[in-house]
């Protein structure tokens, strides 16, 4: 596992220092509390999710909900009231299937109220190509709008009344998190899992608030790892809290049901991703 090198704007520094330490400057570092490394629901335990027979598929415990026309999948932890940390989920090229909806329930289980848009008004692709060409067709304008009334309603919904928030992506939905991060004030955490694209221009990137988790897939065949990289010098030009973390696999490592799955690095990536959200949603 790869890092960047710390910096002076990095909130949080990482699982290795979980035990103690200090950052730079010598301040030390409080130890977080929360849920274990692997969150309420491990790698394991989520892979299965995935691989259930056809005839008895893993249940969502979540349900629909529709947000300015928009529809999403709502998941929210059991017996806890609002009101609820929160993590706007967007979807990678795949859209809102079962994939999206076990992310949502995963993020529920850590205690967060968890919302995943459908950008695809109702649909799920077939195909890759399909999957591909309908991500590329998503209207910029119309977008932002929606992952704004997303966020707004988990502020505003009685059943969350989020007084703080996060937003979590993959591949495209990675692009379109630190978007929502540049133009959504209001959020306090971003975790990009290989975003695609990114954005590297430090003046666009300085209207963030939020602090940035990235995680890069070392061998990403969709965008090159040197591009990742750009984007952890950009955030160190804009003065943008952030911490970047490389991993072996392939873009959708984090997916199981993708060819290039690989459930050591998304076990790590989760790991990475559960601690960033605790503790910057819960402090």
């Amino acid at each position: 596992m790869k890092t960047s090198s710390p910096h002076r704007h990095v909130l949080f520094v990482g699982l290795l220092l979980l035990a103690g330490g200090c950052v730079s400057g010598g301040a030390p570092l409080e130890v977080l509390r929360g849920p274990s490394p692997t969150g309420a629901i491990t790698e394991e335990e989520f892979k299965a999710l995935h691989t259930s027979p056809a005839e008895a598929p893993a249940m969502p415990h979540g349900q629909e909900v529709e947000i300015a026309g928009m529809k999403a999948y709502l998941s929210l932890p059991e017996d806890v009231k609002a009101p609820l940390p929160a993590v706007l989920v967007i979807p990678e090229q795949w859209g809102l299937g079962a994939h999206m909806r076990h992310w949502a329930d995963r993020l529920a289980a850590n205690g967060y109220a968890a919302l995943a848009v459908d950008l695809y008004d109702g649909k799920v692709p077939a195909t890759a190509a399909e999957a591909l060409a309908w991500s590329r067709r998503l209207d910029p304008v119309r977008t932002m709008q929606s992952l704004k009334a997303a966020h707004a309603f988990l502020q505003d919904d009685a059943r969350v009344r989020a007084l703080r928030t996060g937003v979590l992506g993959w591949s495209v939905g990675g692009g379109w998190s630190l978007k929502a991060a540049m133009e959504i004030p209001e959020l306090d955490a971003a975790v990009l899992y290989y975003a695609n694209p990114v954005v590297t221009d430090v003046e666009a990137l300085a209207t963030i608030r939020a602090s940035v988790l990235g995680i890069i897939a070392a061998r990403d065949e969709v965008i090159r790892r040197e591009e990742a990289w750009v984007l952890r010098d950009a955030l160190d030009g804009a003065g943008v809290f952030h911490r970047m973390v490389e991993l072996e696999g392939a873009h959708g490592f984090a997916n199981p049901l993708d060819p290039g799955y690989d459930e050591r690095s998304a076990a790590m990536a989760w790991a990475e991703a559960s601690m960033f959200l605790e503790h910057h949603l819960r402090r």
